[in-house]
């Protein structure tokens, strides 16, 4: 079978995607204490082990196969092993490559709300059945012909809903799921208080920052129909972080009186999170909007842990759920009748509004409540959450034995070994 220009594409905007799992792990470590560098990227680094087989072996039937619960969820054994694929001539198989990519940044995200206090063989627990019974069914419902599709018990109701890159699937679903373990395991010892707890290298959270930018346009652009829909997406994708890193960086400069790094690469990726699931369906004026409007809101969002007492570590549920519901809604508002639907500003009335509405509530409703029947069970009978005396020493010694940095002296565990 002849290589098409398409299927070259494919292969590397699923590279680009992949690449950005190493940049979240490289985002997140900076943003983490120093004694717990290495843990916060092996929570990335061993989703993307985890994920891949249980993409190949059954995630990928579920979020699109034949349906075992209708409008809900595709069967494990519709494709198992991708006997499917590879028996009608593995035309799919790039699919496959480009969608298991989605799934492990997901999940890899999801980490972030966690940092310094889990326990690393719980998440090896956690993330195949997380992305078992919450990625995989909300892949389908949205992506696989499910209930938000055209077909859908929803869809053919209310409409189709929008969400061309995953802010739906991706970004909310990740961060209600950060939301719920942060709340299940608890705040840090002197959250809020310890000045340790402040990120231990900005160097790495910048680059880390324009690594997710970089892999950002395989994200969106993957997925392209045509080469007009992938310039109008590229350049959203291009304009909607940068004008997100600008609002955050102004906000910080009125409320604190200084921009920080920090703010600018948290910046960046809530703009990149809220063009997410609009990339297809606005203009750039609109994504710029957009982005200011996300940079602003996540900048002040992510104050609310403190308010509130729940100890998002590294800001998913500002970040990415708060961006990412805002990107699925204003698809309500500036959606361009040139792409297909038309939203509130330009004449398409509430319709869109409404879709995007219900499928957002939907959606944190399902993620909220099978992230707890997972988590809770795993807290209860294994732990998920790591002692007080290793969390003051540091996760990294405690879990795994090694420090991020040979100069640091030996001590607790790994002293002791």
């Amino acid at each position: 079978m002849e290589l098409t220009a398409t299927d070259v594409w494919t292969i590397v905007a699923a590279a680009l995607v992949l690449f950005m799992t190493p940049g979240l792990a490289l985002f997140y470590s900076g943003m983490t204490r120093a004694k717990s560098a290495l843990n916060m990227m092996m929570m990335s680094i061993i989703s993307m082990g985890l994920v891949s087989v249980c993409w190949v072996l059954w995630g990928y039937g579920m979020s699109g196969g034949d349906a075992l619960i209708p409008n809900i969820v595709g069967s494990p054994f519709s494709d198992f092993g991708l006997s499917s694929t590879l028996a009608a001539g593995g035309t799919d198989l790039l699919a496959v490559a480009f969608s298991s990519t989605f799934a492990i940044i997901a999940l890899a995200i999801i980490s972030g709300s966690i940092a310094d206090r889990a326990r690393f063989g719980a998440w090896c627990i956690f993330v195949p059945l997380w992305l078992t019974l919450v990625y995989c069914p909300l892949a389908f419902m949205v992506w696989g012909g499910g209930l938000f599709g055209e077909e859908g018990w929803i869809g053919s109701i209310f409409g189709e809903a929008i969400d061309f890159a995953g802010g739906l699937v991706i970004h909310i679903n990740a961060g209600v799921a950060g939301l719920i373990l942060a709340l299940v395991l608890g705040a840090r010892k002197g959250f809020g208080k310890d000045p340790d707890q402040r990120p231990h290298n900005l160097p790495l959270v910048m680059l880390g920052a324009a690594i997710l930018w970089f892999g950002w346009f395989g994200f969106n652009v993957g997925a392209a129909s045509d080469g007009a829909q992938a310039g109008l997406i590229w350049v959203n994708t291009l304009a909607a972080p940068a004008a997100a890193m600008l609002g955050w960086s102004l906000l910080e400069r009125i409320r604190d009186g200084h921009a920080t790094s920090l703010g600018a690469a948290s910046g960046l990726v809530s703009g990149l999170v809220a063009i997410t699931p609009a990339c297809a369906n606005i203009n750039p004026v609109g994504a710029i909007a957009l982005g200011v409007v996300a940079g602003v809101a996540s900048g002040w969002a992510v104050g609310l842990k403190y308010r509130f007492g729940y100890d998002d570590s590294l800001d998913v549920v500002g970040v990415h759920l708060v961006s990412g519901i805002i990107g699925t809604l204003a698809l309500g508002f500036i959606a361009t009748p040139e792409t297909g639907t038309a939203g509130l500003f330009y004449g398409g009335g509430l319709g869109l509004l409404i879709t995007q509405s219900i499928a957002t509530i939907i959606s944190v409703i399902f993620c909220a409540v099978l992230t707890l029947i997972i988590v809770l069970p795993i807290h209860r009978f294994m732990g998920f959450r790591v002692s007080e005396k290793q969390e003051v020493q540091g996760i990294d010694l405690a879990q795994h034995a090694e420090t991020a940095y040979a100069m640091a002296p030996a001590s607790g565990a790994f002293a002791e070994k």
